[in-house]
């Protein structure tokens, strides 16, 4: 199977700078995120071969399950990796909310379970759990989520976090969807080598990948599962790498230190070990954002989440994934600023190499690309 390049949909506003905020943090872009936009955005993903588009969750961005449901009938093939809070809904519901996603968008729906690591922002929902109840409650869920999607059974469970008493679902959804699940903290790892399709990760330097990967991937071995993984990150590929590289200069010029402030105070609250592994690679400061080669940490002075960016010519960020890959990322989700005119930058420069190298095919394509491409020609040179 080649790799699998996913998009990501800005649902909190788009803009040609860094738009500051998010987990946790209140955000917008200078660019509306209206259904227009964002069926561009869709549009512009599904030409250029990606798989399927993230959809965020949280109070920072809108409901990612209404957005994508208004967003399929002006898609074909593009799947929607619909983020969510198991905290926030019944399991019985979450299931019944899968299959008929699946049913109108044609099997078209993957599921990232987002189990929450902003205390203040789950409060906000109601949700006063702490840290390790939240992840032990996750694996409740999924529990009885897979076992209402696969049983032929009325499904009964009484854990610590969750009770159900003979739950069915007239229609199970078909095909079962993916369900991608991050983690970097000590409880999340056995929740995702037990219930999780794919592990995903933020873009840290490819040693703290591997040693991550290594660790899911025992994890997993203990349950006699093979799980998938994946890597969430930003691109900024150009012709060039002194062009790419020009375009994260702009980016951190037009940084206001009051939201890198702002932004990094917010953080700083937040109980997730892997945003504090995002904040240690920059540190709060500008001076050191390249943390490893084509691997800059500028995006994480004003955002939450996902901090880094691959940054360099077409041909370089081809070879950054592709040694991603090689140490077992099957899974790229990736996002730029701003992301409709970033899917093309990389749709057009980045993908034809990564195929010519036999790692990716066009999902949407039934007859071979041209031998090259003015992209690919001018960062093949």
């Amino acid at each position: 199977m080649g790799l699998a390049f996913h998009w990501f949909l800005p649902t909190y506003g788009d803009s040609r700078n860094l738009v500051a905020g998010g987990h946790g943090t209140t955000m917008h872009g200078d660019r509306p995120a209206s259904l227009r936009y964002l069926h561009q955005i869709c549009g512009a993903a599904e030409d250029n071969g990606f798989e399927a588009v993230l959809t965020p969750t949280g109070l920072w961005c809108e409901d990612a399950w209404l957005t994508t449901a208004m967003l399929i009938e002006g898609t074909e093939t593009l799947k929607f990796l619909v983020a969510f809070r198991p905290g926030l809904l019944s399991p019985t519901l979450a299931a019944q909310m899968a299959g008929t996603f699946q049913r109108h968008s044609r099997g078209r729906l993957l599921l990232n379970v987002v189990t929450g690591g902003e205390p203040h922002e789950q409060q906000a929902y109601g949700d006063y759990l702490d840290k390790a109840s939240r992840y032990a409650r996750t694996a409740e869920f999924l529990h009885v989520v897979r076992e209402l999607w696969t049983s032929r059974e009325p499904v009964t469970f009484a854990g610590d976090h969750i009770r159900v008493d003979g739950a069915a679902l007239s229609n199970p959804p078909q095909p079962v969807p993916a369900v991608f699940f991050g983690g970097s903290s000590g409880p999340a790892g056995p929740v995702a080598a037990k219930y999780s399709d794919v592990y995903l990760t933020w873009g840290e330097p490819p040693s703290a990948v591997a040693e991550k990967l290594d660790w899911i991937r025992g994890l997993a071995a203990e349950h006699g599962r093979h799980l998938q993984y994946g890597l969430r990150i930003h691109v900024i590929s150009r012709d060039s790498s002194e062009q790419a590289w020009a375009e994260a200069d702009r980016l951190l010029a037009a940084v206001n230190p009051a939201d890198v402030e702002r932004v990094q105070s917010s953080l700083a609250r937040s109980e997730s070990e892997g945003q504090r592994r995002m904040l240690r690679l920059h540190g709060g400061g500008s001076d050191k954002l390249l943390v490893a080669p084509n691997l800059w940490a500028g995006v994480g002075l004003v955002r939450g989440g996902a901090g880094t960016a691959l940054v360099g010519s077409h041909a370089e960020v081809a070879e950054r994934l592709a040694e991603y890959a090689a140490l077992g990322i099957d899974h790229f989700i990736l996002s730029g600023y701003p992301h409709l005119e970033e899917a093309y930058w990389f749709g057009e420069g980045v993908l034809p190499l990564l195929e010519r190298k036999g790692l990716w095919t066009h999902p949407n394509r039934t007859s071979r690309p041209a031998a090259s491409t003015p992209f690919a020609a001018a960062a093949a040179q």
